[in-house]
């Protein structure tokens, strides 16, 4: 496990020098997979991906304090450190990075930062003005150290994607952007550090939120409206959800889609259960 930046580098330096390819196509290829810590079954498929795509894996567990919204937020975070490097191991990662806020942001948490834009505003920005800045700020700390050639993410924070991406384009990193599908439990829930958390009644309540999202690829043959208005219907009653938001929005633009919008559309919900709040999203078809 490495925690400094000149560890990284001169881990990195040394795994390109040792992994040129044998059939002779140039240097080594690097992956890329970001994590918070505290895996499961998600992560595992990214690392898998990230294998087949490249020469070299990098893995790194940094709990972004530009993501949170106080301190106390970080501090709560699950870690799970031990069993975390032993999975690491265990899937032949050649080099696993768990910086220090202190050296990956020394400058603290006033730091400069990466603008989302006002996409960074909508959706998961909406309650979380800071969120996507500080996301896009520490991916791009990590694209620079790295310098991966594949990034590997999963397909359950889409508007994550979707400005990783962006950035990706318009700051020149060349990194191309690879994703996983959703990996779920037998109750539809993604898997995630915040459903283990759950007693078995909120996670009852939490597993109707995928359910939703069925309703919602159920009716997209009756237009945009119809789509939303089923999904809405699917939640009524159970009091343990606080819906945030429940969105259809166009790939193109990750912008909500209008009553004329056919094709291909995500819908996107995010809700609040027992304090814990889930987002995910389905791929719809419009008419």
């Amino acid at each position: 496990m490495i925690s400094t930046i000149d560890g990284l580098r001169s881990r990195l330096a040394e795994l390109r020098s040792g992994s040129g390819r044998a059939d002779g196509r140039g240097a080594a290829s690097v992956a890329l997979v970001s994590t918070l810590g505290a895996l499961h079954d998600g992560h595992v498929d990214l690392i898998r991906l990230a294998r087949e795509r490249a020469d070299i894996v990098v893995v790194t567990s940094f709990v972004n304090p530009l993501r949170f919204r106080a301190r106390t937020d970080v501090e709560a975070y699950p870690q799970r450190r031990p069993e975390d490097d032993a999975l690491l191991v265990s899937l032949g990662v050649d080099a696993v990075f768990t910086p220090t806020a202190a050296e990956l942001l020394p400058a603290g948490i006033g730091t400069m930062r990466v603008a989302a834009g006002d996409l960074g505003l909508r959706y998961e920005g909406r309650t979380r003005p800071f969120y996507f800045d500080g996301l896009l700020t520490v991916e791009a700390i990590l694209f620079h150290l790295v310098k991966p050639d594949v990034a590997v993410y999963g397909e359950r924070d889409l508007q994550r994607i979707f400005l990783v991406r962006r950035m990706s384009r318009e700051l020149f990193f060349d990194v191309d952007v690879a994703t996983v599908p959703t990996v779920r439990s037998d109750d539809g829930l993604p898997f995630s550090s915040r459903v283990a958390l759950l007693e078995p009644a909120d996670r009852r309540a939490a597993a109707l939120l995928p359910r939703a999202l069925e309703a919602a690829a159920s009716n997209a043959d009756r237009g945009v409206d119809a789509c939303i208005a089923a999904a809405q219907s699917s939640l009524m009653g159970e009091e343990r959800i606080r819906l945030e938001y429940l969105n259809v929005v166009d790939p193109a633009t990750f912008l909500p889609v209008d009553e004329g919008h056919s094709g291909r559309a995500f819908a996107l919900i995010a809700a609040t259960v027992a304090g814990h709040r889930f987002i995910d999203n389905a791929e719809i078809s419009l008419p």
